[in-house]
């Protein structure tokens, strides 16, 4: 290697040679995805990639994106962060998503809400059903503190320093990673405040899907939960799809479950009325 590298034109043979690696963990370029919805035409899929254990992956996607997430092996946690594409400075917020659904367990027909009172996505499916608003993700010194190293380059990489990776490929810096929630590892809240992490293993193959409500910066990053109790650093890949679709319509059932949902999408199509 040493040689290739001390060789420019040996270097780009060697650069070149690699065109065609495949690898379980990429973007698929075009996408291609043989289990897409009944109905979704195979045009329609934007996005095909499996995020490595310890990966990240990001993307923008437009309003009413479908987005679905897989626990392959039944061990993936996937730290979610959300932004609105036009205006990043709008985000996910976790305290109003909990607050304004007077509820902190997230299922199908539960929205993710912006801290401008705006629907960023909605739970089409869900067949996990373990999900987590409370712990956000790891950082270097929690990582370090549990597996003896935390770094980004390192073998047990933290789960902020992913979203941060992920963030920047948008112009977006440290202060914009804000809290995330965690898809497919879950928490229970006892009677007296304890929270007791719900970690699994799963069975293989759990989704959801979500819709876009708006124009959003996704962003996932692949990390064990920051209160798994296991010695080793234990995470498995997760994949994701998304294809076009349909703005949510006025008489969508999720649109209309509660007062407030209804206001927050009403807050969106105002936003959208300019």
């Amino acid at each position: 290697m040493s040689q290739i590298l001390a060789n420019p034109l040996a270097a780009r043979d060697h650069a070149r040679a690699m065109g065609g690696t495949q690898v379980e963990t990429m973007p698929i370029i075009p996408p291609v995805a043989s289990d897409l919805p009944e109905g979704v035409a195979a045009e329609d899929l934007l996005w095909e990639e499996t995020i490595a254990a310890g990966g990240y992956a990001t993307r923008r996607l437009a309003r009413g994106t479908r987005l679905r997430l897989i626990d392959l092996q039944g061990d993936a946690c996937a730290s979610l962060m959300l932004f609105n594409a036009e205006m990043p400075t709008e985000r996910l917020n976790v305290a109003d998503t909990v607050k304004i659904q007077w509820n902190a367990y997230l299922e199908a027909g539960k929205l993710l809400l912006s801290d401008m009172g705006r629907v960023l996505v909605s739970i089409l499916e869900d067949d996990a059903a373990t999900h987590d608003t409370f712990c956000g993700t790891s950082n270097e010194a929690v990582n370090t503190r549990k597996y003896g190293d935390g770094r980004n380059s390192g073998a047990f990489p933290n789960g902020r320093d992913r979203l941060l990776l992920g963030a920047a490929k948008h112009g977006l810096g440290r202060r914009d990673v804000h809290p995330c929630i965690n898809l497919f590892k879950g928490t229970r809240i006892e009677a007296d405040g304890t929270i007791t992490p719900v970690i699994g293993p799963f069975d293989a193959g759990r989704s959801v899907t979500l819709r876009a409500e708006m124009d959003v910066i996704v962003v996932i990053a692949n990390c064990p939960h920051v209160l798994d109790p296991r010695e080793a650093w234990t995470v498995a890949p997760l994949r994701v799809s998304a294809w076009r679709g349909a703005v949510t319509p006025p008489q969508d059932p999720i649109r209309n479950a509660t007062p407030e949902g209804l206001r927050a999408f009403q807050n969106v199509e105002d936003y959208y009325r300019r």
